[in-house]
């Protein structure tokens, strides 16, 4: 099926559009998901949006070339999992509060000197 049958299939609300766009293009979003992403469960997950994304966004836009279209569609999903996942790997906010907390029980509250001057005394 060429791509201006599948473009009208999506014109027309017909979920086999999905179907083809899967069979033609899959392989290609999955390689473009698979570059950004590690994990196969958010390939997949990004492809799957990648598809609801394109019927949302066809009727009333008409993309040129499919391919492209899908392509940018799937770059954008995926990198948008990819920052939400680096940002929970950093704690999500959590991480400057627990230094913090550290720093009162670890940090000394005497300078270099004082600490020297109370080793001599206690020698």
């Amino acid at each position: 099926m060429n791509d201006e049958d599948i473009i009208r299939l999506y014109f027309d609300r017909n979920e086999q559009a999905v179907t083809e766009s899967s069979a033609k293009y899959g392989a290609y979003c999955s390689a473009i998901a698979k570059n950004i992403l590690s994990d196969d469960e958010d390939v997949k997950e990004c492809v799957n949006d990648t598809y609801m994304d394109a019927w949302q966004t066809m009727p009333p836009h008409r993309p040129s070339i499919l391919s492209t279209f899908l392509g940018k569609i799937t770059r954008r999903i995926s990198i948008d999992r990819w920052r939400k996942h680096c940002a929970e790997k950093r704690g999500g906010g959590e991480a400057a509060l627990a230094l913090d907390e550290l720093e009162a029980c670890v940090s000394g509250t005497g300078d270099v000197e004082s600490e020297l001057e109370r080793h001599e005394l206690q020698r």
